[in-house]
């Protein structure tokens, strides 16, 4: 029989029995020397005397990457401070705690008529909770951890999981798109109410992208789901963003793939966002994920989904179906056209043997003239080429001057307004399903997901300009 779980995730000693490797987690050098001087280790709560001031809080562990002059503690308020080794002229311990790196586990309670949702995890914690005592982050992933850490998703769903991978959403590529796609498929040939996507936020848009494609016309949402910032952090959007997906996936009628991420800086509610539309904006903010050219598909709190829009897929309850195609070519490129950029870049993409490449050009779609000799290569060795723009906002118009009509001539072919990423892997799936390029021409050019609009609306392209009197006074009445 298995032992129960502790109800306490840390143990008081005044002598710890840590292996003598864990005392300095992370630590070397300058900083580890610091550390055995004055006779203390990571998770010791300790006062920092420097020539800086004094700091109280506990040693937490450092990072392989991190430097050896600093020593990092977490603070009364919850966030880690560095003090320089340099600084410091004395190190009190004035406690001890041994960490446990797991969540004790709660049943998840299962009830009757409440929707099933399925939480697919791709890498990292899906949640995860700060325990005060010790300064460790807690990951959660089984139903009983998530229910410990936010048991709010008890009263919204009946949850299953399953980790299908853990990378860091920087190495998400052809290989998990295709085992996420599947297991996306056969959720729903099982018959769930909804799924969830654990995820990363810095390529986030890339896979809803790309899952755009590789799963039509699916019955049910599929719901895609990040933190930016970490639970160890009293801002931390894990829990919350957790909440709203989960409602989003057990209750929406819009059965879509989407990006489900704060709307406001705020915790006021968070927004629903069209797979092939979204795009992350920000390096650190809650509300990094934007709808661009055009308006989110709703927001979504604690009680309540509310549409922005209608022309959406509705949820078919009953209905176990969808159209999976998981092609995918890997031989193609992305390039942010720069001035001054010389044509060997394009140059050796074609000699590479790369099936397609993805420009995001200037203005209306441009690059310099001496870019056209290898975009005729390009041409001629079958390479498909397709136009975006750097602007995000706006449409490719490649008649207007002569450089855009003299590029179309050289086989580049205007990709409408569809973002520079989502072109990218929509021509990946393109190439993988034919040789054809009129047949690539004729998938890349027909919206399947809403990567492309017959216009933008009034309101999708809307920028303040901080600093100015009329944006200020309305910033003043709004900001939360």
């Amino acid at each position: 029989m298995a032992r129960p779980p502790r109800n306490k995730n840390t143990v008081r000693k005044k002598a710890p029995k840590a292996p003598a490797q864990d005392l300095h987690k992370g630590y070397r050098g300058a900083a580890l020397e610091c550390l055995k001087k004055f006779g203390v280790k990571v998770w010791s709560d300790v006062l920092i005397d420097s020539s800086r001031g004094r700091f109280e809080g506990r040693v937490l562990p450092r990072a392989e990457s991190g430097d050896d002059q600093h020593i990092v503690i977490k603070i009364a308020s919850g966030y880690n401070v560095g003090v320089a080794v340099d600084a410091i002229t004395d190190i009190k311990e004035t406690g001890y705690a041994v960490a446990h790196y797991k969540i004790p586990e709660k049943e998840f309670p299962f009830k009757e008529g409440r929707p099933f949702v399925k939480l697919l995890g791709t890498g990292g914690t899906i949640a995860s909770r700060l325990d005060y005592r010790t300064g460790a982050v807690i990951p959660a992933f089984t139903p009983g951890e998530l229910y410990g850490a936010v048991p709010e998703l008890a009263d919204i769903c009946n949850l299953e999981t399953e980790k299908l991978f853990g990378v860091f959403s920087e190495n998400m590529g052809a290989q998990e798109y295709v085992v996420l796609a599947k297991a996306i498929a056969r959720e729903i040939e099982k018959g769930v109410d909804g799924i969830v996507v654990g995820h990363g936020t810095d390529t986030m848009h890339h896979t809803a992208a790309v899952l755009s494609f590789m799963v039509q016309k699916s019955p049910v949402p599929v719901v895609l789901v990040g933190s930016q910032r970490s639970s160890d952090r009293p801002s931390s959007d894990a829990a919350l963003n957790l909440i709203h997906a989960a409602k989003a996936a057990a209750e929406s009628d819009i059965a879509e793939v989407m990006v489900c991420m704060f709307g406001p800086t705020s915790d006021l509610y968070g927004l629903l966002h069209r797979g092939t539309r979204v795009r992350k904006m920000h390096s650190s903010y809650r509300s990094t994920f934007r709808t661009i050219g055009d308006v989110p598909l709703a927001t979504v709190n604690r009680e309540r989904i509310a549409p922005l829009r209608d022309d959406y897929a509705r949820r078919r309850p009953g209905d176990r179906k969808c159209v999976l195609n998981t092609a995918f070519e890997e031989r193609v490129a992305l390039i942010y056209y720069y001035p001054n950029m010389y044509p060997d870049i394009l140059d050796a993409l074609v000699d590479l043997g790369y099936r397609g490449i993805v420009i995001a050009g200037t203005g209306l779609g441009h690059v310099n003239k001496p870019c056209y000799p290898a975009l005729k290569r390009a041409q001629e060795a079958r390479v498909a080429v397709y136009m975006t723009v750097q602007t995000l906002w706006g449409y490719v118009h490649m008649d207007v001057y002569e450089t855009g009509r003299d590029m179309q001539r050289l086989g580049v072919i205007p990709a409408q307004n569809m973002l520079p990423e989502v072109a990218y892997v929509k021509l990946c799936w393109a190439l993988g399903r034919t040789d054809d390029l009129d047949e690539v021409r004729r998938i890349m050019l027909t919206p399947v997901a809403g990567e492309i609009t017959d216009r933008e609306p009034t309101n999708g392209y809307l920028i303040l300009q901080g600093g100015l009197p009329e944006v200020e006074e309305f910033i003043s009445g709004h900001w939360k």
